[in-house]
């Protein structure tokens, strides 16, 4: 997209038109830290704050839901120091923003196969979840050992499973039943999803709930992802016309 640089964003914004559910693919860390020549794990680290900065302006916006893809089935195929390092930061992320989020009244939702995540780690997720239950605030999903395609396989199942006992007639299955067996049950669908880094493809991510989405491609790396990187996004939504597979009129 060609960004819209602007300082008073009040003045373009159409605080009537927020996407209720934005998703955010965030790539990018690895080939900021080979730029200034560290670490992988460097870019991992300095994205946290493109986190939280997100976060911030999600609640600035009054957006319902975000959902950020933090960690995929894929990376489990990365070097092993690098997913304990990832381990890490996830766990000490969590454990230094828990009191926030309950300041900020944000629900921490954690979708993905948790059994595959290391024991202590996963405590400190379902700790969270727990403790953030009632805020009636921002949705945070956090997308950690995630994949579209297995999401699905393990809602068919568990659905095919519901069949057998009787307790789904076969005749009754719409999208509708699709929606209450994945991650984000109590999410709506995705109405804007980000992707940085400069790539074109949506990895695996929600590819049932980005089926109406607008889709916001930015070649900033994830490290470098700011408040008006943000923005500029929901201007580029907010310039679109969405039509859900309708005739424009």
């Amino acid at each position: 997209m060609n960004a819209i640089v602007h300082k008073n964003f009040d003045e373009i914004i159409d605080y009537s038109n927020i996407p209720s559910h934005v998703a955010i693919i965030m790539d990018g860390n690895g080939r900021w830290a080979r730029k200034i020549n560290k670490e992988r794990f460097f870019g991992h680290n300095r994205g946290v704050n493109s986190v939280k900065e997100s976060i911030d302006v999600s609640i600035e916006l009054g957006i319902k839901t975000l959902t950020l893809f933090a960690f995929s089935m894929e990376n489990w195929r990365r070097p092993k120091n690098e997913i304990n390092a990832l381990m890490t930061l996830l766990s000490s992320s969590i454990e230094n923003e828990l009191k926030s989020m309950t300041e900020n009244n944000i629900k921490l939702n954690v979708i993905g196969d948790l059994d595959m995540v290391p024991k202590k780690i996963r405590d400190k997720l379902l700790n969270a979840i727990i403790k953030t239950k009632n805020n009636d605030g921002l949705n945070l999903n956090l997308a950690v050992s995630y994949g579209a395609k297995q999401e699905l396989i393990r809602a068919i199942k568990i659905i095919c499973n519901k069949v057998k006992k009787n307790i789904i007639s076969e005749e009754n299955i719409d999208e509708e039943t699709i929606n209450e067996h994945l991650y984000t049950r109590n999410s709506k669908n995705v109405d804007l999803l980000i992707r940085t880094g400069g790539e074109f493809r949506v990895s695996n991510f929600l590819l049932w709930q980005i089926s109406y989405a607008e889709l916001n491609f930015q070649k900033v790396l994830w490290p470098d992802f700011k408040k008006y990187h943000f923005l500029n996004a929901i201007i580029d939504y907010q310039n679109r016309t969405r039509r859900f597979g309708k005739i424009h009129a």
